[in-house]
């Protein structure tokens, strides 16, 4: 595994997501590695932020998509890793800015509050927007946030 391979992750509110993202991720081209949940039955999410933030620091994938039913859980989990920068996104515009300006590494987001084309578009922006540095290097800096 290599720093171009993308992680997926979900509890049993965001698995449906995390399917169709899989496939869009392999029709892509890119690398995945699915760290599950693989059904219905009720986990735990912040197991899965967890085995996350571990694939990430091992060197297994580079950058991440987490997905629970709002998003908001595991990405409070996933943010406790301090060299995770989750961000629960809402649209494009968001998924875009997470990556200009704050450098996320792992897009969070809702498998019950969006819809499938938001998500897609929403995997597209993360995956393709390059970091600026400068300004917002300084800030994430100042946050004790270290890049992998």
């Amino acid at each position: 595994m290599s720093s171009d391979v993308i992680a997926l992750a979900s509890d049993h509110g965001g698995v449906e997501l995390k399917s169709l993202l899989k496939q869009e991720l392999l029709q892509a081209g890119h690398g995945v590695l699915d760290l599950g949940t693989e059904g219905s039955a009720s986990v735990d999410y912040p197991d899965f932020a967890e085995a996350m933030a571990e694939a990430i620091r091992q060197g297994a994938a580079g950058r991440g998509v987490l997905i629970c039913g709002t998003g908001i859980g595991i990405s409070i989990a996933a943010n406790r890793y301090p060299f995770i920068r989750a961000a629960l996104v809402a649209d494009v515009t968001t998924a875009r800015l997470s990556r200009q300006h704050n450098d996320a590494n792992v897009l969070v987001l809702g498998g019950r509050t969006m819809g499938a084309e938001v998500a897609r578009d929403c995997l597209k922006a993360f995956l393709e927007t390059p970091f600026e540095g400068g300004r917002h290097q300084r800030r994430i800096d100042k946050m004790g946030l270290a890049r992998t």
